[in-house]
């Protein structure tokens, strides 16, 4: 079973991704996590993708999709994974299906996780108190929001079209959310 969590930035899907990995048996994947393993162990797309890093520039969908195949190329991805947060645009999502494909295999649930705005803005206000995260000022988050709108929200009619999205009302406890 393969799983895409879609959300926008604060909705929880780390958060929630890593219970339901635990509980569903299953990898959980997020790019930034992958992105730098690969640069940590020195691996040829981890260098690759350092060359843009280091510029802050975003990496390259080739060496993020290289990253994903790798990653459903191994052993422990054979009964599926879970994508937290990835893919970001549609083309990600048709090249992910493509991906997929490939291996006889599909994207078999998208979880959309709804939240409003002003609950977004509290949750990156809490998180910034206590991670510190340098995306989590106002104007970085609310640029964060803008990218999300524009290029992830179509991701909604996409997976809709394909009839795997669900759509999740992420507010509330976090155990509720499971």
């Amino acid at each position: 079973m393969n799983v895409i969590l879609l959300g926008p930035p604060g909705s929880g899907k780390g958060t929630q991704g890593a219970l339901l990995a635990e509980r569903a048996k299953r990898p959980r994947y997020a790019t930034g996590d992958l992105l730098r393993a690969a640069v940590q162990h020195g691996t040829p797309l981890g260098k690759k993708a350092k060359g843009f890093m280091d510029k802050g520039l975003l990496v390259p969908d080739e060496i993020i999709l290289g990253l994903i195949g790798e990653v459903l190329a191994e052993p422990v991805a054979k009964d599926g994974i879970i994508m937290d947060g990835f893919p970001r645009t549609v083309p990600q999502a048709e090249a992910v299906g493509k991906l997929l494909g490939a291996r006889r295999a599909r994207v078999d649930h998208v979880l959309n996780f709804d939240v409003p705005d002003d609950e977004l803005v509290r949750r990156m206000q809490g998180r910034a108190k206590v991670e510190g995260r340098a995306d989590d000022t106002p104007e970085a988050f609310q640029q964060r929001l803008k990218v999300y709108r524009k290029e992830t929200a179509p991701l909604i009619d996409y997976y809709t079209k394909l009839g795997v999205l669900s759509a999740i009302p992420a507010t509330g406890a976090v155990e509720r959310d499971q």
